[in-house]
């Protein structure tokens, strides 16, 4: 209940520069289990008592692999408008960045693909390994420091999210600074004109979930269902679990309708946090699957479309995640081969 609840959320800490809670004030952290989803542990366990004790085995949860992504930069180059075009041209030069200049020049002369554009590429993934993924997409109506989408009134971004909406699920991406009603309101609004369908999944943009006012806001909104329960400065199980759970309102005591559904890895934490290179990321990924695969709970990875293109920055992101499709891929077609 502790874990769940997010107990010690609600106790005095200090938040972090975003105004989150930190993972270091976290206990999972300070004992060192923040990536073992020890509520999973403790509920596997208890079901191997309760089948010793009955004598009679008892139906064990099966494991899934969730695919999410990010999409608050849909592109690096194209579509930003001659303003940031420009601006973006001065900084590199002031930088003495020739190949950024090169490569821009580039891309706006459409001679080579923006760098961030790895929609086709992640549509022919999913298609091969048999997976639905969800994509979190940001609709801010202004650009900020932390909002650098293009317009989502923009022909192309428009584009870009009728697109994956025939790939997956689409959910919002609330802007940075969507802390009112009518704003995540306004967002959920273009995002359900622009793909034909209602939208009831959410990820707060920067993991920027303050408890209760961010769950109470998303069910002002009729969101059903929040995927931003992990960390974004930490890998691990922010909440213990990698099983989706209803988010219990400790200032109300009560059980409320929002279905949480944990993530415990994100590829910016394990890049810029944590200066972690794409072999050492997929490495802990790897060993918080094995538990996950052994407790019979859901894996769900956070991706961002710049970190699987051909950004020089994420150069190895690509492969090392195509390799792990196809990994889980041969180990989900082994368990169906096992229960024929």
């Amino acid at each position: 209940f502790y874990l769940l609840s997010r107990y010690e959320e609600y106790l005095p800490h200090q938040k972090d520069k975003h105004s989150r809670y930190p993972p270091e004030e976290s206990i999972l952290y300070k004992n060192g289990w923040l990536q073992r989803p020890l509520v999973d542990e403790w509920v596997s366990e208890f079901r191997l008592m309760l089948e010793e004790a009955l004598n009679t085995g008892l139906p064990k949860p099966k494991y899934k692999y969730l695919p999410t992504y990010d999409i608050d930069i849909a592109y690096s180059h194209i579509f930003k408008g001659i303003a940031r075009i420009a601006g973006a041209y001065l900084k590199a030069l002031m930088r003495g960045d020739i190949s950024q200049i090169n490569e821009r020049t580039q891309v706006l002369k459409k001679k080579k693909q923006d760098p961030y554009d790895s929609f086709s590429w992640l549509r022919k993934q999913h298609t091969e390994y048999g997976y639905k993924p969800v994509y979190f997409i940001l609709c801010a109506q202004k650009t900020s420091a932390f909002d650098k989408n293009i317009s989502p009134y923009h022909p192309a971004m428009i584009r870009v999210m009728k697109q994956l909406a025939k790939d997956g699920a689409t959910g919002i991406h609330p802007s940075y600074y969507a802390t009112a009603p009518n704003i995540i309101s306004r967002e959920k609004s273009i995002l359900q004109e622009a793909t034909g369908r209602e939208v009831t999944f959410s990820r707060q943009h920067y993991i920027k979930v303050s408890l209760p006012a961010t769950y109470q806001l998303l069910l002002q909104n009729n969101i059903t269902d929040d995927f931003t329960m992990g960390y974004g400065s930490q890998l691990g199980f922010r909440a213990g679990t990698g099983s989706s759970f209803l988010w219990y309102d400790l200032t109300n005591e009560c059980t409320t309708a929002l279905l949480l559904h944990p993530f415990c890895f994100m590829d910016t934490t394990a890049h810029y946090e944590l200066g972690l290179s794409a072999h050492e990321a997929f490495e802990q990924l790897n060993d918080m699957n094995d538990i996950l695969l052994k407790t019979g709970s859901t894996m769900t990875t956070v991706f961002h479309n710049f970190s699987l293109g051909t950004a020089p920055e994420w150069a190895g992101w690509a492969p090392a995640y195509q390799s792990w499709l196809q990994q889980l891929s041969g180990m989900k077609k082994a368990v169906m081969h096992d229960n024929r």
